[in-house]
């Protein structure tokens, strides 16, 4: 069933690789920095949903059940709320690892990664949120604005041309992808609370 959409998440990991590797200088992400999953709220579109939650039986049944209790709180208080809420990853783990990294969606997989976006006002430039915690980025960005011309003293070209969301890779698919329907996008627990 997700044979097609795997080879679509290689075909974008080897990307983004090369994305990463542009930026290197101001990336600080390392394994266990988990800064960008303790709060947000996570879009994912029905496929990326459907193909992480088949990723949840293969793990520990113990490790299943507290991901499900963390869901179910989660969607407790969101009930509470005026229905947005930023959040902890359901699937981050004690060790801040992912449980299904391998199955993480787009924009884990962007995270880290500063790019041009479009929007009504023009163009500007989007940071990860930890470029505010003085990590990613932190060399060009000083807490108001990113200092565009820093980036060639670093040996960078300047952030990413394009957009990291899921809709420009939607509308920019090779020919060989080009049948894989994401669907509509929704905040994580937007699908928890469809399923119930």
């Amino acid at each position: 069933m997700f044979s097609l959409y795997k080879k679509y998440l290689e075909f974008i990991d080897r990307t983004l690789e090369k994305e990463f590797e542009s930026q290197k200088p101001f990336i600080k992400c390392h394994k266990a920095c988990s800064l960008c999953c303790e709060s947000g709220d996570y879009p994912l579109s029905r496929l990326e949903m459907e193909y992480l939650m088949a990723g949840l039986p293969e793990l520990e049944v113990s490790v299943q059940k507290k991901i499900r209790s963390e869901i179910r709180g989660l969607l407790d208080v969101k009930s509470m709320s005026d229905g947005h809420i930023m959040h902890r990853c359901p699937f981050l783990s004690e060790d801040k690892t992912c449980f299904l990294y391998e199955r993480r969606g787009l924009v884990c997989r962007t995270h880290g990664l500063a790019s041009f976006e479009n929007s009504a006002e023009g163009v500007y430039i989007k940071l990860p949120r930890c470029a505010d915690e003085g990590l990613n980025y932190s060399e060009v960005f000083d807490g108001k604005e990113v200092q565009i011309c820093k980036f060639k003293d670093f040996g960078v070209k300047s952030p990413v041309e394009h957009s990291l969301s899921l809709n420009f890779y939607e509308r920019n698919l090779p020919p060989e992808f080009v049948d894989l329907e994401f669907g509509e996008i929704r905040p994580m627990l937007g699908w928890f609370v469809q399923k119930q």
